[in-house]
């Protein structure tokens, strides 16, 4: 006989279905979710600050900030990732820093400005993985642009 529905135990198998998919993925899709989690925790920050839920915003920020800190920095090669590392490091400390001022001041608009700077970022972290699955495909080979023979 089934049970009733639990919460508990849905949101234990949701952590563990999550844990397993984390495990199987590329690293380029890990990063795309931290990029996808900042937008979405702005996101939820600036609707719990419409609606003037305090703690919500104060959450959700907070959990931006901690996918900008605790993921995307520490995710960058320092060594190996020259210029480009860098500025993204100092990029991701500049929206950690415009969060902090817009979760102290209750400001939309910098929350705003920080979504308006993650997102051609996130959309670029994109086309890199849709860009190298068309440069391994058949119309990129070596042969492409070539004449090709066909019997008739």
């Amino acid at each position: 006989m089934f049970s009733a529905y639990s919460p508990r135990a849905a949101n234990a198998y949701q952590r563990i279905n999550v844990e397993t998919s984390m495990h199987t993925m590329d690293q380029h899709q890990l990063v795309a979710l931290l990029y996808e989690g900042v937008l979405n925790a702005i996101a939820t920050a600036r609707g719990s600050l419409a609606r003037g839920d305090v703690l919500g915003k104060v959450n959700a920020i907070g959990k931006a900030v901690r996918i900008l800190e605790e993921g995307l920095s520490t995710s960058l090669d320092k060594v190996d990732g020259g210029e480009l590392a860098e500025n993204l490091g100092a990029l991701y400390d500049y929206c950690m820093r415009r969060l902090i001022l817009a979760n102290a001041r209750n400001d939309d608009a910098i929350m705003l400005e920080v979504m308006r700077l993650i997102e051609p970022v996130a959309q670029g972290w994109g086309e890199i993985k849709k860009t190298g699955a068309a440069s391994a495909s058949p119309a990129n080979s070596p042969a492409a642009g070539q004449p090709v023979l066909v019997e008739a």
